[in-house]
């Protein structure tokens, strides 16, 4: 009986990391068409019908183009790093409550952060490994933007687990059943949308693909299968997020197709701040991070801290009333 049920939750992950696969693939054409839109053009429509299968003949083309390997890199971190960085935000995903049962625990905000922690080693070991000043550079600024932009995310994570009092997602569902969190604490909500940003080295925190003055950034001696896994697994984060901030903020009802809606519509925030938004300054994305954003959640957390202990105070003192 024990080996049926490993072998069911196996199966469910491997079903589940084919769905994310795929869904990535739509995701950049998705992201693709929005941008054509935004920019008055149409975006991919030959291959297939409306574009459909672009994304398909465009894994096929990167996937049988030559894989070159720099003469000076370090090989074993270098050709290990992009499928360290798939496997860490593939993995991630059990985090979040599925129909099957899969891997649900109580601890799953406390996984998410360490995986998102980890991804950062990977893209460090890829800019370092690759033998390049433009990657170096490309990752030592993904290595600081990361670090800056979790301390301020975990903090505005720590003020939404001390008001529900559980790492465990599914508790979201319950605490959000009336009133959903978005409207009690939209300034941090809109912190940490942007956190998510930053943390997926989106626009207009792309300053590890910096093209204007790091060619491509930690990427750029990557071809082939390297360079579609680090974007696989950076697509895939940005779907990870949106379900994320569906979960923790518009009121995390999975087993509703409005979820999805809700899923889709914060994945196109991504694509439209991209097609919005010009890149920051460096110096000024740090000086959000740590003068701006790091207050701004220690503050909130200070007043939920305090909030919480004056309702609990406040109930234990009816308690007595009463009695």
């Amino acid at each position: 009986m024990v080996f049926i049920d490993i072998f069911l939750s196996l199966l469910s992950f491997f079903i589940l990391i084919i769905f994310i696969l795929v869904g990535v693939a739509f995701f950049t054409l998705f992201e693709r068409k929005i941008l054509g839109y935004i920019q008055v053009r149409s975006g991919p429509n030959k291959v297939g019908f409306l574009g459909m299968l672009q994304p398909f003949s465009d894994a096929i083309k990167l996937f049988s183009k030559e894989n070159v390997l720099p003469n000076f890199s370090n090989f074993i971190p270098y050709y290990f790093s992009p499928i360290f960085n798939l496997f860490l935000s593939l993995f991630i995903w059990v985090v979040i409550p599925y129909f099957s049962n899969m891997f649900m625990y109580s601890l799953g905000l406390i996984f998410f952060l360490c995986c998102a922690s980890l991804n950062v080693y990977s893209i460090m070991i890829a800019g370092w490994s690759s033998n390049s000043n433009y990657a170096l550079l490309g990752s030592l600024r993904s290595v600081a933007q990361s670090i800056s932009y979790e301390i301020s995310l975990f903090l505005i994570l720590l003020s939404f687990i001390i008001l529900t009092g559980s790492y465990y997602l599914l508790d979201f569902y319950f605490f959000q059943y009336y009133c959903w969190y978005i409207f009690m604490f939209f300034p941090l909500c809109l912190c940490l949308f942007s956190s998510f940003l930053a943390d997926t080295n989106r626009t207009p925190f792309d300053f590890a693909e910096g093209e204007s003055e790091l060619v491509s950034g930690f990427n750029i001696e990557y071809s082939s299968g390297g360079f579609i896994l680090i974007f696989l697994s950076e697509y895939s984060m940005i779907l990870f997020m949106s379900m994320l901030s569906c979960i923790i903020f518009f009121g995390g009802d999975l087993f509703s197709m409005i979820f999805y809606v809700k899923m889709i519509f914060i994945s196109f925030l991504f694509i439209w701040v991209r097609g919005t938004l010009p890149r920051f300054r460096y110096d000024k994305l740090m000086y959000l991070a740590w003068k701006c954003y790091l207050p701004l959640s220690l503050n909130f957390l200070f007043f939920y801290v305090g909030l919480k202990v004056f309702i609990i105070s406040l109930f234990f003192y009816w308690i007595d009333l009463s009695n």
